[in-house]
């Protein structure tokens, strides 16, 4: 079993991978760690930086579990819920968590939402936190 887990590094961060942690050692699974970034004139050196620095730090938080892991930072264009759901779809992964911000229905019909996104479009079980 893959769980993907959507990761920026924030305090509900921790949670998503304890989470994903605790599905991988119930199911015998491997966790993948994916942080997406935009790319070209909206993504610079420092933004991917402290990417890799977050997911160095997702890496360790898995291996000290002795969780089986892999991170990966996309940077391919795309918005993160279409990442997301592709990144899903190519590697063959069974679920996907992700941690979803606290707005109102108005917010997020006016911003978008990645969460919304991804449990639309996932071709398979998606787990939200908040």
């Amino acid at each position: 079993m893959k769980i993907l887990v959507g990761y920026r590094g924030t305090n509900v961060g921790k949670d998503l991978l304890e989470l994903a942690a605790n599905h991988a050692r119930a199911f015998a699974g491997e966790v993948l760690v994916m942080t997406s970034l935009p790319g070209g004139e909206k993504t610079g050196v420092e933004q991917i930086k402290e990417a890799e620095e977050k997911l160095e730090e997702a890496k360790q938080f898995l291996a000290d579990r002795g969780i089986r892991h892999e991170t990966h930072l996309l940077v391919r264009g795309n918005s993160p819920g279409e990442d997301l759901v592709s990144f899903a779809a190519e590697t063959g992964c069974s679920e996907i968590i992700i941690g979803v911000k606290s707005r109102s229905k108005v917010g997020k019909i006016l911003f978008g939402s990645t969460a919304q996104y991804v449990i639309l479009k996932a071709g398979c079980p998606v787990v939200s936190m908040k």
